[in-house]
């Protein structure tokens, strides 16, 4: 079964590096697409192939920025959401930063 990827618009793109403060070079190294063409998208100039439109949405989830879908049943369209809300994140950095360095179990 083929996992659905949302269509990537221009100001869903742009939105959504907004939400991950992330600049076009950060993104573009993760998701190894050039930095111009990815500029070229977010202002509507360019289009991905599906591929490439693959790989920037697991980017954004990775980035912690969910893209959504249009819902044409519930009247809803399409945006971008945080994966997680900022009380969340400020709990998770500070579990991730407990117990000291990671080192060998002496078990």
């Amino acid at each position: 079964m083929a996992t659905y990827v949302p269509l990537i618009t221009a100001d869903l793109a742009r939105a959504a590096r907004a939400l991950a403060q992330v600049s076009l070079l950060d993104l573009a190294e993760h998701t190894e697409l050039d930095v111009e063409h990815l500029r070229g998208v977010e202002r509507g100039l360019r289009s991905l192939t599906a591929a490439q439109e693959e790989r920037l949405h697991l980017a954004f989830e990775e980035f912690g920025v969910e893209v959504l879908p249009a819902d044409e049943e519930a009247g809803i369209g399409y945006g971008v959401r945080q994966k997680f809300t900022s009380r969340t994140v400020k709990r998770l950095e500070n579990w991730e930063n407990e117990g000291g360095p990671s080192a060998e179990d002496d078990i």
